[in-house]
């Protein structure tokens, strides 16, 4: 398994940017997709965005399509998601997440690796 360490989550006004990052470590971390899900109290987890080791495949969920952008920096082993046009909606504990066997997933039983989560607060 990778451990998966997040930073970057605080408070922001809303239509306002956060950039949070994922600092991956571990054996053959290079094979897994990494991505963000999002927990919301009595909610499921929802998947937010997914990214490959290359970068060069990136994928998104409906909830912030249009709003996000993940990338990935292979030389530092660090994932990040970029977040726009923030809404109150988008209050929520981020997790970084890893799956190595079953490709794009967006279903949160298939990662086998969470970080601790970041909480994002979207408040005026």
């Amino acid at each position: 398994q990778v451990q998966l360490v997040e930073s970057g989550g605080g408070l922001v006004q809303p239509g306002g940017s956060l950039r949070l990052s994922c600092a991956a470590s571990g054996r053959a971390v290079a094979s897994y997709m990494l991505g963000w899900f999002r927990g919301i109290p009595g909610k499921e987890r929802e998947f937010v965005a997914g990214i490959n080791w290359s970068g060069e495949e990136s994928y998104y969920g409906d909830s912030m399509k249009g709003r996000v952008a993940i990338s990935r920096d292979k030389v530092k082993n660090v994932v990040y998601l970029h977040m726009n046009n923030l809404k109150p909606d988008d209050t929520a504990v981020y997790y970084c997440v890893a799956n190595r066997f079953y490709g794009e997933s967006r279903y949160y039983k298939d990662f086998s690796s969470w970080g601790q989560g970041t909480q994002v607060t979207v408040s005026s």
